[in-house]
Parts: C-alpha cells; sequence; structure tokens
C-alpha cells in the first residue's frame, strides 16, 4: 500500500469490497430508473448524464400537449410553457442554495455568459480589467475576450488570466492577488473542467466584494453535483449547463442566476421580449417593462422540448437529495483514487484530482502521458471515459446510476489495458471531438 492511500482507511481490494459497498448504498434504487448502456460502464457523466425514464416521460407529455393542444400549451396544461422559465428555475433554486426568484432556465450557458456579461462588465474610470484563469474552459474565455473588444479594450492587456503554479489547480490566494484596483469584474468557474478542483467560492466572493469587484461563476462541473449557498454566499450571478449531472439531455437549455439584490437595480444588458413582465409581455409595448425577477435575464421564446426533460430529471434529485448525492459522489471519487494509487500508480498513472473532499467535484482526473490511447482502448472494452488533451482521462462516476462495481471494474480494465500494452496499437491521432 503506497503512503498517500494508508491514510484512506474506509477502502480495500478486491471485487467483493465493491459489492459489498453496492449491496448497502441507499441510493441504489435510483440506477433503474436509467436507460443503462448494455454491457457498457458509463463515467462520461460530466460531458452528458443518462437518459432517465422519468426525463423521458417529461419530454412526451410535453410532446402530448403540443400533439393535443397545439398553441393552448403555453397557457395550458400541467405544465404551461410561457411560465417554464421561472418554473424550471425554481424547481433548480434549492440545488444552487438560490431564492427561487433568482434562477431561470434559458438560452445555454454561452449565451447566457454573454447576458450577465452585458449587465455586470461595465468598465468605467481605472476599473477595466477582467480577472479569469488561464485553465478556464475556451468558450467563457472567448466570450470574455469579446465583451472587452466591444468595449474597444485588447483581451491582450484588459484580460487577466491567472496561471497554475502546477498546471492542473488554482491557487486562491494567486486568485485573490490579482483583484487589484483596475479590476471590474471576475469569473471563474466553480469546479475546473480539466482537474475537477473545486474552488473555495465563499472566499472568493468575500475577497472580490471587500474590493468592490462583481463576480460571477460557472457552474458547469457543479450544478446538480456540490450543493451551493449562491444567495448567503452573496454570488453576484452565475450560469450552467443543465446536460450533465442534470441529466436533461444533449444540447437541453441552460440557466442562470442573479442575486435578488441585483433585481430591479441592475438592467439586462441584452434585452429580448421573453424577459418581459409576465403580465405585460403580450402589450407589445416598444418600452421594455422587465420580469422583477431572474427571468428579466431570458432573451428568446425558450425551446419547450429542450427543456422539458428537466421536469422528471429534477423530480429525481429532489427525491435522491443532493447532500445524499453528495456523500456517495465524494465516496465513489476517493474509491477511484484509492485505486488508481494502488493499482495504476507504478504505470505512469497519476491523479490529478485534489484529495481533499472540499477541494473536488464529482469527476477524477487521471493523468497518464498516453491519455488519449488509453481512453480509446477503455471504449473498445466497454467504458465509456473522456479524454482532456493533453494527458487526463476524466472519470465520473456519477452517484444516482454508478456503482462501486464499476469503478472497480474499470481501473481493473484500464490495469490490463497497461499491463498487455493493449493501448500502444490504438491510433494517436487527434479526432474533431477527442
Amino acid at each position: 500500500m503506497t503512503a498517500s492511500s494508508a491514510s484512506t482507511a474506509p477502502y480495500r481490494l478486491g471485487a467483493d469490497f465493491a459489492a459489498d459497498r453496492d449491496a448497502s448504498d441507499p441510493l441504489a434504487q435510483f440506477r433503474d430508473e436509467f436507460y443503462l448502456l448494455p454491457d457498457r460502464i458509463y463515467l462520461d457523466g460530466n460531458s452528458l448524464g443518462l437518459l432517465s425514464r422519468p426525463a423521458e416521460a417529461s419530454v412526451l407529455a410535453a410532446l402530448g400537449d403540443w400533439r393535443t393542444r397545439a398553441i393552448d400549451g403555453w397557457t395550458s396544461g400541467d405544465q404551461p410553457w410561457f411560465w417554464l422559465g421561472e418554473d424550471l428555475g425554481a424547481k433548480q433554486a434549492a440545488l444552487l442554495g438560490a431564492q427561487p426568484q433568482e434562477v431561470a432556465v434559458c438560452g445555454a450557458i454561452t449565451t447566457n455568459l454573454h447576458a450577465l456579461l452585458a449587465t455586470f462588465y461595465t468598465p468605467s474610470g481605472g476599473r477595466t480589467r477582467i480577472v479569469a484563469d488561464a485553465l478556464d474552459f475556451p468558450s467563457d474565455v472567448y466570450a470574455l475576450q469579446s465583451w472587452l473588444r466591444l468595449h474597444s479594450l485588447d483581451p491582450a492587456e484588459h484580460l487577466v488570466l491567472v496561471p497554475s503554479r502546477d498546471g492542473r489547480t488554482l491557487d486562491e490566494d494567486d486568485l485573490i492577488a490579482a483583484m487589484a484596483d483596475d479590476v471590474a469584474l471576475v469569473w471563474l468557474p466553480s469546479v475546473l473542467y480539466r482537474s475537477g478542483q473545486l474552488l473555495d467560492m465563499p472566499r472568493l466572493v468575500q475577497a472580490a466584494h471587500e474590493r468592490g469587484i462583481p463576480i460571477g461563476f460557472d457552474l458547469a462541473h457543479s450544478a446538480g453535483c456540490v450543493p451551493h449557498r449562491l444567495h448567503d454566499w452573496d454570488v453576484d450571478f452565475a450560469t450552467w449547463c443543465t446536460y450533465k449531472y442534470l441529466n436533461a439531455g444533449p444540447g437541453a437549455v441552460g440557466a442562470l442566476f442573479v442575486h435578488a439584490r441585483h433585481v430591479g437595480t441592475h438592467q439586462p444588458g441584452l434585452r429580448g421580449w421573453w424577459g418581459s413582465d409576465k403580465s405585460r409581455q403580450f402589450d407589445m409595448e416598444l418600452e421594455f417593462t422587465p420580469a422583477t425577477s431572474a427571468g428579466a435575464w431570458q432573451i428568446s421564446t425558450p425551446s419547450v422540448l429542450g427543456a422539458a426533460a428537466l421536469y422528471g430529471s429534477l423530480a429525481l434529485l429532489e427525491s435522491a437529495g443532493l447532500e445524499r448525492l453528495r456523500r456517495k459522489s465524494l465516496d465513489l471519487t476517493g474509491y477511484l483514487m484509492f485505486l488508481a494509487d494502488e493499482l495504476l500508480a507504478e504505470h505512469g498513472f497519476r491523479v490529478g484530482t485534489p484529495r481533499e473532499p472540499d477541494r473536488r467535484g464529482g469527476h477524477v482526473a487521471l493523468e497518464h502521458p498516453a491519455a488519449l490511447r488509453l481512453s480509446r482502448a477503455l471504449r473498445a472494452r466497454g467504458v465509456v471515459p473522456d479524454f482532456r488533451a493533453p494527458n487526463v482521462v476524466r472519470l465520473a462516476p456519477v452517484a444516482l446510476y454508478t456503482t462501486f462495481t464499476d469503478v472497480w471494474r474499470t481501473v481493473q480494465t484500464l490495469l490490463d489495458i497497461v499491463r498487455s500494452g493493449a493501448h500502444l496499437q490504438v491510433d494517436p491521432t487527434r479526432g474533431s471531438v477527442d
């Protein structure tokens, strides 16, 4: 046993241990609610969650309303489409520690970020810079660069990308040190998409506000997996997708959060008729009357079919309980890291995810020089992982449908691949989506 794993007392090697843990899993029944892939172990739920039966039923119900009600589906039925953004926002609020009126379902994660930047990035005087991080998901950086250019500012000078000390994680001290007097806005991920590091959001919010800087977060890799308290932490704004841990389907509608103290005091920088006060929306007045909630940041008519699955998937999450899901998620990722230390480290693998439970999200980054080949070799053997350049095999054991036995078998499969050299026979050329 390695020194790093010797202190990981709850775990042992062997298939019997995994089977025992599965037999005592209080969330085991939720696995039956999902369409599992036959003869495959799915560990890519941090990119796209699996379809559940309740989500499927919700989509079919929306199709049924379209078929039987047509235009009247907007205002009649069990789930009228006209209030979809506000209704589904309120149903997510508890997952984010938000007030119901602070969340709206609309757009997509990057388009929502543009709408929020149009509101909260207001450079003036000596405050022009945006602080982000050098490990951020590229789409976020593209959006930040766009708004700097729209204000005739050079991103090379006005976008501060705080570097990583180790190439995989961020130090909150470095992020706070970058919050200088010339900073107009801070935008950060809650969980880093490569390494799975969970940032100390309350500390970062407090530091930003002490310096008079608004701060927002990309919650793509934490919404539905990590409990938050956005309202109590005083987060200014946030956005996230719903197709990862919220299991709403490929390209499903996004969601956003705007703190209640900004509603009414900040007008949406990008306006559209769907952000209107619902009681006035069909007055067709040329003067915009915003909703008195985060719904004001909606722009266009929502995709009803792109949001419908959320009704079922959110009901599952509520039934399971986010705190219970978080405990199991940490248990699964802890077990995976233990197995990686015990069985894979000697074959060149390194865990790139923080060990501390309060510093990691829902996935584990296994680093290896041949990560791309290993990812493809895993797929060929029935394990669905995720590759992130240049050297990360991402594995996401999702608490709703992943078992300890899945994790054990995955590591055993990886071990067999590297021992046999099977990955060396795999084409190392990257494809368009690798």
